[in-house]
């Protein structure tokens, strides 16, 4: 069964949050596919991925970059799964088809924007009516917490 974990994130921005992330899930071997609602989002991830910590590499591709088939980490705006990728990170209030077709969903909203809060409640809502396995994680001062 496929286990969504709600990400609320209080403390740290999807840019400082998503590459740990994204690392984690290649140190388990995993592929993944970062889902957005905006196709320049998936542009500006990349450019990120690149610069956002000296001594780490996360190998990555858009489909500016193509052979989506190779690509460890695929950023994109649309709902697709070209790499086999077993954990899909939903960002930007993005909503999958295919979350069943996983073995993780990462869904990160931004907890102080009232909007992304209330689209995540809708998510949460509709992953529950699905039968998904459902965790939420809500960042604080000591890290991450697990409430739900």
């Amino acid at each position: 069964m496929t286990e969504v974990n709600f990400y609320h994130l209080q403390r740290s921005s999807l840019e400082q949050t998503l590459p740990d992330l994204l690392e984690r899930s290649l140190a388990r071997g995993w592929r993944a596919v970062v889902l957005s609602t905006v196709e320049d989002r998936s542009e500006q991830l990349a450019q990120h991925l690149w610069t956002w910590r000296t001594d780490s590499f996360l190998p990555h591709g858009t489909a500016k970059d193509g052979h989506a088939a190779d690509q460890p980490i695929w950023l994109t705006a649309t709902d697709e799964r070209p790499n086999e990728a077993q954990v899909l990170f939903l960002i930007d209030g993005a909503t999958s088809a295919r979350m069943t077709e996983y073995t993780r969903v990462c869904d990160i909203f931004d907890g102080i924007d009232p909007d992304a809060v209330a689209a995540a409640r809708q998510r949460w809502k509709a992953a529950k009516d699905a039968g998904l396995d459902l965790t939420y994680w809500q960042q604080t001062d000591k890290g991450w917490e697990k409430k739900a």
